[in-house]
């Protein structure tokens, strides 16, 4: 059975039920069993997807994303949601390394996806609501497509449903390849997580080419038969009203989210009596915002995970938000969560090292990167490179992200890419670049550079070079300049020592 069996079951027992609620509209379990299997039928016969091809979606979150994805995990394809917020370059790469066979782009990013399909390898492109003519259109395909209700004898449960790609600590992108058990076994966690049942009402507005946004409650939600409310693109007033008048009972909102929401003028008054918790991560969560939530009768509870682990790895359940406040709580029902010092050996309570897990939601590998799949997955146990420790209890609390990552609004930002590109830039003899802090965002980049002697220390310039090859929010914030990046013994430049070197600047600049 696959993952398109969620939907077909809850449409034989509710099909009246609503599954998906939108801007233009809504489905019932029924009407959703029947776009998939329209999808299904259309992907098949007009487009010739079979097991294993690539579908990729290029746009906000819409119904249509959803459809599709459920269609791919009939026919046993990957679906793959590409980050919106990437430059064309990195589209291009990503759409070649996975060799998609159809990328389907919403009516914001037509244009934009019709400049990445030119080359004889790259795939054919399908749009939703297109006025172009010369562009295939979503709804006119699917509308004479034969509707597929069965799956090929081949694809099941251990067929892979989902290929989200992630920055790469060498710069490279990497994608995490989930299998549909992988998706099942989150969603189960998930409903433990959350008390998650057909009454609820679930909110995203998290982009969902995130698993935070696709798979932490969205997903699962469709497996216990709830309703999903989808925003296209999180806006604070309308997920302030949202929460309200569509009388929603779980939402995931990262902190930079939560930040903005707390603002709204309407926030200290809404009625929250129908929501029942607030599920936050991604991120370090300042217990200052924590406290922020809870004195608005709400319980943020957290997550820690990866997209490795499709994620859920620990939680907190609503019972410990305020007893256990900033942990990210115990290991998921079906997962097992180690924590090893740098010989591999289990730590006691209290002491840092790090977090390894292991269990059915974990990925099967990096697409196309067998020795990056062997340094994570060793002896089946996933190697996150995070750092935590458990209390007497047993409850995990995060100490510190990947040692160099920056996370900038839930966002993942790893140097390694910003400084390829430093590399490349004609005036620049060496750059670095580390996070820091920033009240909105979390963290931002900045930009460290040794220029070339006789060349203009212009800290625009250098900014400017970073436009249509990087996503802006990868952008450096700022830029400082030195005669020499501090190194070590080994020439490895010292990074920690650059980090303190940026905190000392702005700390000074603020005062």
């Amino acid at each position: 059975m696959t993952l398109a069996g969620w939907i077909d079951r809850h449409a034989a027992f509710t099909p009246d039920q609503v599954a998906l609620a939108h801007a233009d509209g809504s489905l019932t379990y029924a009407a959703l069993a029947d776009a998939i299997a329209r999808a299904a039928g259309m992907l098949h016969d007009r487009l010739g997807v079979r097991l294993g091809d690539r579908v990729v979606w290029l746009g906000y979150n819409a119904p249509e994303m959803l459809v599709l994805l459920f269609a791919c995990c009939r026919l046993g394809a990957i679906f793959l949601p590409l980050n919106w917020r990437l430059a064309a370059p990195e589209h291009t790469w990503i759409l070649d390394d996975c060799q998609a066979k159809v990328l389907f782009a919403g009516t914001e990013f037509i244009e934009h996806a019709a400049g990445l399909c030119t080359g004889q390898q790259m795939p054919q492109l399908v749009g939703i609501d297109v006025a172009d003519q010369s562009v295939q259109d979503y709804s006119v395909l699917c509308a004479g497509a034969t509707p597929l209700a069965t799956s090929p004898d081949d694809a099941g449960p251990e067929t892979p449903a989902l290929l989200c790609y992630t920055s790469g600590t060498t710069g490279r992108p990497k994608a995490a390849l989930l299998a549909q058990r992988v998706l099942l076994f989150n969603a189960l966690n998930s409903l433990h997580m959350h008390g998650l049942t057909a009454r609820d009402r679930v909110l995203t507005t998290l982009p969902m080419f995130h698993v935070g946004g696709l798979n932490i409650q969205t997903l699962p939600a469709f497996y216990a038969g709830a309703t999903v409310v989808l925003h296209r693109q999180f806006d604070p007033a309308a997920t302030l009203t949202a929460l309200v008048a569509e009388r929603i009972t779980l939402a995931v909102l990262v902190p930079a989210q939560l930040v903005a929401l707390i603002a709204q003028p309407g926030w200290a008054e809404a009625d929250f009596g129908h929501l029942r918790c607030i599920t936050t991560g991604s991120t370090l969560v300042p217990l200052a915002l924590i406290d922020q939530v809870h004195a608005r009768g709400i319980p943020l509870i957290q997550v820690y995970g990866s997209t490795e682990t499709a994620p859920l790895a620990t939680y907190l359940t609503a019972a410990d938000a305020i007893r256990k406040a900033g942990s990210c709580g115990l290991p998921a029902l079906h997962c097992e969560v180690r924590i090893v010092d740098d010989d591999g050996r289990d730590v006691a309570p209290g002491v840092s090292g790090e977090l390894l897990v292991r269990g059915p939601n974990v990925m099967r590998g990096y697409w196309n990167q067998p020795e990056t799949t062997a340094e994570a997955l060793i002896d089946g146990w996933y190697h996150s490179a995070d750092i935590g420790h458990t209390d007497s209890d047993g409850y995990l609390w995060i100490d510190d992200r990947k040692k160099d990552v920056i996370i900038s609004g839930g966002e993942n930002i790893y140097p390694a890419e910003l400084e390829n590109l430093l590399a490349e830039h004609p005036d620049v003899i060496e750059a670095t670049v580390v996070g820091r802090g920033d009240p909105k965002w979390g963290e931002v980049p900045v930009a460290v550079a040794v220029m070339r002697s006789g060349t203009i220390a212009d800290a625009g310039t250098l900014r400017d070079f970073f436009q249509g090859k990087l996503a802006r929010y990868k952008h450096p914030q700022d830029v400082i300049f030195l005669d020499a990046l501090p190194r070590n013994a080994m020439g490895k430049v010292e990074k920690d020592a650059v980090r303190t070197l940026v905190a000392e600047l702005f700390d000074h600049d603020e005062a």
